[in-house]
């Protein structure tokens, strides 16, 4: 028998804690389509009590997603857990996801309460829950490293109070698979009623281990699995979803589970994710990476030409990956901008912003001969608007010599005030991005500066992430242009209007 194994994608709230990873609304809810149309059982898609900005996205989320369950993050607290039945009541169905730790040392310098106090709290909050959704979610925060007597106790309690998903968390990352696989193991065989709950992880990769300790609690009798597109998540990340997704259905000879994920929308939606994050995606990535299904050695080349399962485990189009060429140019109309954009779950709220990117994709036209979807994705990441955009480029030339020092000429637009500066720099680079902070005066400090083709071709469109920090706060911006030097201008502006925005936001583990 085959059993169904569901995929919980946590993108959307452990990704986007990512440090400079943060999202708009606008942007969760076109990630959210993008796991909508790729089948995930279950979207987490927030913390509605760490600020307004994420009671809104939570709630724009719930309303725009039909096919997938809409999951909500609270704290073991009424408070937390009102705001997240609230967000979610225009869920076509829904999911209340609390937490409390249970390891000694959360509860002892974290929590500072008694075991006892920790397992009336989880309780409370379950049956709280319950009052906003018959599907609550508990877990058990830092479950690996918890004594494994108390977790006994405290799951027993919560499948009581009416919690239908046990989800075991290795928050730091600790476990090696064959410990994780047997916690699982235990906890179902001592407690008495957990047949009457699904059994979830949700694991860290501190220490690289995140999708096989995953995979060996499902082997274990785990049916739910959180993961992360690319891998996204706090520290080293979350687990997978493409690989725990891609592992299982490969080696249905190991696993008695499968899932029902479309896998062909798995590149796209890596793609969208590490677009909207600034997050790139390694080459060697596996199933998503640019080298994911190259062959550089003869001999592989040679073994491939002839069969290809000789080297290759999987189909490369099973991914999405030679799926995304796109026939579009100069002469493409309006309709079919738009239809395509809309295929690529890509829909404007405002007509001005679908005429703002049809006109960007006009400009790149007549300087790429062919436009393909990543093309398109890059383009419309720099024409949705953007909340609290106080910095916008009017103008950039530069002056780049052999044997001389480059000069850029930057001009802005800060708080509907044009600027001008001129600025000299070690590289064009450097020269534009320091005009540009002379005019601002952000006293950021610039964290990472990243270039890489969004496709092939020596006229391929350059993609710029960069990440700033100020007073512990990061955050990203991306840029993309046929120059790389205006994309890295855009990328250093987009993160510049993220690092003045307003914020109030609470981290979900204070």
């Amino acid at each position: 028998m085959i059993d169904k194994l569901i995929i919980f994608d946590t993108t959307l709230r452990d990704g986007e804690q990512s440090p400079g990873a943060s999202m708009t609304k606008d942007e969760k809810v076109r990630i959210a389509k993008s796991l909508e149309r790729m089948r995930v059982d279950i979207i987490e898609a927030g913390f509605p009590i760490a600020s307004i900005g994420d009671f809104e996205a939570v709630q724009a989320v719930a309303n725009a997603v039909t096919d997938s369950r809409i999951c909500a993050l609270s704290r073991a607290l009424d408070n937390d857990i009102d705001r997240a039945g609230e967000a979610l009541k225009g869920a076509n169905a829904s999911r209340i996801h609390t937490f409390i730790a249970t390891s000694p040392i959360h509860m002892e310098m974290k929590l500072r309460m008694s075991p006892e106090q920790v397992i009336e709290n989880a309780v409370k909050a379950v049956k709280r829950a319950r009052r906003y959704t018959d599907d609550v979610e508990f877990s058990p925060e830092d479950a690996g490293r918890s004594e494994p007597e108390f977790l006994y106790r405290i799951l027993e309690a919560v499948i009581d109070a009416g919690a239908t998903t046990l989800n075991i968390p290795d928050t730091v990352g600790y476990n090696l698979p064959h410990q994780f696989g047997q916690l699982i193991h235990d906890l179902r065989e001592h407690i008495p009623n957990s047949d009457k709950a699904i059994f979830s992880v949700h694991c860290h990769n501190d220490l690289g281990l995140a999708v096989a300790n995953s995979l060996s609690a499902v082997l274990s009798g785990a049916r739910q699995v959180e993961c992360t597109i690319n891998g996204l998540g706090e520290r080293a990340g979350n687990a997978s979803l493409e690989e725990v997704v891609m592992a299982i259905r490969t080696r249905q000879d190991m696993f008695s589970v499968d899932t029902t994920i479309d896998t062909t929308q798995i590149l796209s939606t890596s793609r969208l994710v590490s677009g909207i994050t600034g997050f790139a995606v390694q080459p060697n990535k596996a199933i998503v990476g640019a080298n994911a299904f190259a062959h550089e050695s003869g001999i592989h080349q040679d073994g491939v030409l002839k069969n290809r399962e000789t080297y290759e485990i999987m189909r490369a189009e099973d991914v999405g990956w030679n799926t995304n060429r796109i026939v579009l140019g100069k002469h493409s109309g309006r309709n079919a901008f738009r239809t395509r954009l809309e295929e690529l779950d890509v829909v404007f709220e405002a007509e001005s912003e679908l005429n703002e990117a049809f006109r960007k994709f006009k400009e790149l036209a007549d300087k790429k001969h062919e436009i393909f979807d990543e093309d398109l994705l890059a383009l419309v990441n720099g024409s949705i608007s953007i909340e609290n955009e106080r910095i916008r480029l009017v103008s950039l030339k530069v002056c780049s010599e052999t044997g001389e020092t480059p000069v850029a000429s930057v001009t802005l637009t800060l708080d509907d005030v044009e600027k001008q500066v001129e600025m000299a720099g070690s590289g064009p680079v450097d020269a534009a991005l320091k005009a540009i902070e002379d005019i601002v005066n952000s006293q950021t400090e610039l964290q990472l500066y990243s270039v890489s083709n969004i496709t092939s071709g020596t006229d391929s469109q350059g993609e710029v992430n960069v990440r700033i920090e100020k007073g512990g706060r990061i955050v990203s911006g991306q840029g993309a242009d046929t120059d790389i030097v205006i994309a890295s201008a855009k990328a250093y502006i987009s993160a510049l209007n993220k690092i003045l925005a307003p914020i109030d936001r609470e981290h979900p583990q204070v």
